[in-house]
């Protein structure tokens, strides 16, 4: 029962959000907010991709067991794609408030997701074996968590500033994915059905990006 809910789920999140991603690239009309927007969302499903689908062919044949390989190396390609679709959300931000300047901004933002992409490349984390050390899953996430910290930071004070009802709530969105994302990070490893949050996690991803959906359908009059 697990592996056909589960892998019914990924399917119909994945040829989601990279339709909703193309749609919005054809759809946006110039409009470069949500031509990126698109891009992001096509970014997050193509690179989710590389872990959802080796773990549904794993649990619908012989088991999470006998695709470590693939498994592991999903999660590392998965891991530098959402570090990707941060700097995508920035500039989303940037674009949708005209914002102009601020390169020390910009140099955090570049900084924290180099940080992380760097520490996803150390062969400490063992993303080919079966449970990599804890420490490194911990290490690799301060700058993602401080990125996606700094991109909920700039949401909610432009949205509420501006008074963009399209976008006031963006910040929790991302609140929402990485308050989920978190727990199963430091215990599902020992506590496997704390996993079971990634299930809302991705739901969070995906009312993330159909809000920018919505926004171009309104906008973008399409």
């Amino acid at each position: 029962m697990q592996a056909i809910m589960e892998t019914l789920f990924d399917t119909v999140y994945l040829i989601s959000v990279i339709t909703i991603g193309i749609l919005m690239i054809r759809g946006s009309k110039g409009d470069r907010q949500f031509r990126l927007f698109g891009w992001m969302a096509v970014v997050l499903g193509a690179g989710d991709s590389f872990h959802l689908v080796p773990r549904a062919l794993a649990l619908c044949t012989t088991g999470l067991e006998n695709y470590t390989v693939p498994l592991g190396l999903g999660k590392w390609i998965t891991s530098v794609t959402m570090t990707v679709f941060y700097v995508l959300l920035y500039y989303v931000w940037r674009q949708r408030y005209q914002i102009r300047g601020l390169k020390s901004l910009t140099a955090a933002v570049y900084g924290l997701a180099g940080a992380r992409i760097a520490l996803c490349m150390m062969p400490q984390n063992q993303w080919l074996n079966a449970k990599g050390p804890l420490s490194w899953g911990i290490y690799r996430n301060i700058p993602f968590a401080l990125l996606g910290l700094l991109v909920v930071v700039l949401f909610y004070r432009s949205a509420k500033e501006r008074g963009d009802q399209a976008f006031c709530h963006m910040w929790l969105t991302i609140v929402l994915s990485f308050g989920f994302y978190i727990p199963v990070v430091l215990w599902a490893d020992a506590i496997p059905l704390i996993g079971m949050l990634m299930i809302p996690k991705t739901c969070a991803y995906v009312w993330t990006v159909l809000i920018g959906y919505f926004a171009m359908k309104k906008e973008c009059g399409n």
